[in-house]
């Protein structure tokens, strides 16, 4: 399958050069040429640096959220891969100060086993540095094993308020606390429509009958739980907005925040359909939709399909996933 690459070796670093001299004054290479760091450093000593690694192919996800007011850094992995330790260390060294950092980790086996790994090495090298684990995905665990799910979409929750209470100067404890607090509040549930085709293989990450789409998908192509045939997009929000309040229920009036999240192949006229139907039915039962964010932001190459991702946010939450940022991807929260 075609792909606009020069070779699969230099994926990485095309982008991540090519996404720095685009936006020279907000994003600039770190100590590695795998690190892509705010160009203007907060100040490490009043605040506390949020930073995450993460395997590429995802994009804008997340070096695209590398700016004020959200993360310090991004370290980036190979396609679908994590980091390894060494290299998440170096990204910490770049961006932490007396203030500590935070270290988000999406939970995935590989990210987690760097993650933590390069958390204890920054440690012992003197540096306050806590590990946030970060999960959301319903369909990857059971309600009452939420700790064993993967993370997805939702996890952009997290980014953005504790980005955003960060940049306040939230001291690092309760910044952990409060990363830990939206985790509790968020659930996601995807939905595959067609495959993506991997940039190193060349071959489509699954196979899905036309008339049927999966339930389930996780973010690196993973075949959902459970099949259901392609009908009209109210049947299929009304499904999945049903287990997510199933899984975790929201009282009238709320709110709740819904995050639309396409996987890299679907068009705004979907994504702005599903909010709509997302919208009919919290209204249906009395929960006051706010400040909803729509579009394609944790992708799975041009995989055709969706996520839905429901937060019950407290106030300040509410004033923080509004608070205004400065990032070349993340759209502004009305």
């Amino acid at each position: 399958m075609k792909k606009v690459i020069n070779s699969r070796a230099t994926i990485e670093s095309d982008m991540i050069e090519g996404f720095v001299a685009a936006y020279p004054n907000v994003v600039a290479i770190g100590s590695n040429p795998r690190i892509v760091l705010r160009a203007k450093p907060a100040d490490a000593s009043r605040k506390t640096a949020l930073l995450i690694g993460n395997g590429c192919g995802h994009e804008p996800i997340a070096m695209g959220f590398v700016g004020g007011g959200l993360l310090d850094a991004n370290v980036v992995g190979d396609v679908f891969a994590a980091p390894p330790p060494e290299m998440i260390l170096t990204g910490i060294e770049d961006v932490a100060g007396d203030a500590g950092a935070v270290l988000l980790i999406s939970r995935h086996s590989g990210d987690v086993i760097n993650g933590n790994a390069a958390a204890e090495m920054a440690v012992d090298e003197g540096y306050d540095v806590r590990p946030l684990l970060m999960y959301d995905d319903v369909s990857s665990a059971p309600k009452g094993r939420e700790d064993e799910r993967r993370g997805a979409a939702g996890t952009l929750f997290i980014y953005k308020i504790l980005g955003a209470a960060a940049e306040e100067g939230a001291p690092i404890g309760e910044l952990v606390a409060l990363g830990e607090e939206v985790r509790s509040r968020t659930r996601t549930l995807g939905v595959a429509i067609s495959p993506g085709v991997s940039p190193l293989t060349g071959e489509r990450m699954f196979a899905l009958p036309d008339d049927e789409v999966f339930i389930g998908m996780g973010v690196h192509g993973e075949p959902g739980v459970a099949r259901r045939k392609m009908g009209p997009a109210s049947e299929l929000v009304e499904s999945v907005v049903g287990e997510l309040l199933d899984d975790r229920p929201i009282r009238p009036p709320g709110p709740a925040i819904a995050l639309i999240n396409g996987s890299g192949g679907t068009t705004m006229m979907e994504l702005l359909t599903a909010y709509r139907e997302v919208s009919r039915q919290l209204d249906r039962r009395g929960i006051e939709s706010v400040s909803p964010m729509i579009g394609s932001f944790s992708t799975t190459q041009e995989t055709a399909g969706f996520s839905i991702s429901l937060l019950e946010p407290d106030g300040d939450m509410l004033r923080l996933w509004r608070a205004p940022q400065a990032t070349p991807f993340f759209p502004a929260i009305h």
